[in-house]
């Protein structure tokens, strides 16, 4: 929570989504941060504005500025977006509102510092200018407050599970990342060697998870006590990162590495095949904060560390306050 002097509290805020789960988790972990009243505009373009998003302008048929368009006055006070097909949308807010609207750009979408007032990236990111903020790690919802309540709470079938508890979370392939046959072994491997030593398994595919990756953990876990998530219902995923006692996080996936951060508990990191040069300075840098370690598959016991957490929502809220303050003066 922000403290009294924050002059962003209860102010409107309109959270441009494409209608990523991982992308809205970073704009409200830092709109609920500051305290802003949200209001989500959901945004689904199409044809060539999709295809030359973020270059191209907004579709006439968004009718932007005009009367009962989901983008009329009154304008926003602050207004934040993520991602490549957004940026048309914060660019031609800030044209038309000016300064009664603070904007504000997540990640990279490659376009000029002067597209919004101000940008945030990963320190893994190499943008940097002088309206340009960094964190370690990326915004989420699990403050400190959060993770005490979700542990007051405890549903009856995480606490009847017996200790140590493991959360996996399952990532998939994306442009950098593969699952191989060779990669889904090795998975395998790893959650059978946590089961082995005696953990309780709570495991949770992600959107990406291609149903190889399933079936092999499904497969690996069957034989140990745990929960496995099958994506209907309450989603169990804010319990685990708040009850676990370690983590198996998919180094394919930003925010399942960066979120159980927040606990200050330890984080092993699954690196299927493939990689980049940008994923591997973030994970380079939460290693050397202390937060996480490579898994390896002989392992004979959870080795137990602790660090800082990392809550880069509440970090990245207070460089907004600051920035807002210059730009108000």
């Amino acid at each position: 929570m922000m403290s009294p002097d924050n002059p962003l509290q209860g102010r409107s805020c309109w959270i441009i989504s494409d209608g990523k789960a991982g992308n809205d988790v970073q704009t409200h972990g830092i709109a609920n941060a500051l305290g802003l009243a949200i209001t989500v505009k959901r945004i689904k373009p199409e044809g060539i504005h999709k295809l030359l998003s973020p270059w191209i302008g907004v579709s006439r048929g968004v009718r932007f500025g005009a009367p009962g368009s989901d983008f009329a006055p009154p304008w926003p006070d602050v207004a934040m977006s993520i991602g490549r097909l957004t940026t048309p949308y914060i660019r031609e807010l800030k044209r038309r509102a000016g300064k009664a609207t603070f904007t504000v750009i997540l990640q990279n979408p490659k376009v000029s510092l002067k597209t919004a007032d101000l940008f945030w990236v990963p320190e893994h990111d190499k943008l940097r200018g002088d309206n340009v903020i960094t964190s370690l790690t990326a915004p989420h919802g699990f403050t400190e407050e959060r993770l005490a309540k979700l542990r007051q709470t405890v549903p009856e079938y995480l606490s009847a599970l017996p200790g140590p508890r493991v959360a996996v979370m399952l990532g998939g392939s994306n442009g950098d990342y593969t699952y191989s046959p060779a990669a889904l072994e090795r998975l395998e491997r790893a959650i059978v060697a946590l089961g082995e030593i005696g953990a309780s398994l709570l495991i949770t595919p992600s959107r990406r998870s291609e149903a190889a990756v399933v079936e092999c953990a499904r497969r690996a876990s069957a034989r140990f006590p745990g929960m496995f998530w099958d994506m209907t219902g309450e989603n169990p995923y804010p319990h685990f990162i708040a009850c676990a006692d370690v983590f198996l996080a998919p180094a394919d996936s930003i925010n399942m590495t960066g979120e159980p951060c927040a606990t200050g508990k330890p984080v092993y990191v699954f690196h299927p095949d493939g990689g980049s040069a940008k994923f591997a300075r973030f994970h380079q840098a939460l290693e050397r904060h202390g937060a996480t370690r490579p898994f390896t598959e002989q392992l004979s016991n959870l080795a137990e560390w602790t660090y800082a957490p990392l809550n880069s929502g509440a970090a990245i809220a207070r460089q907004i306050v600051a920035r807002y303050k210059t730009i108000q003066n």
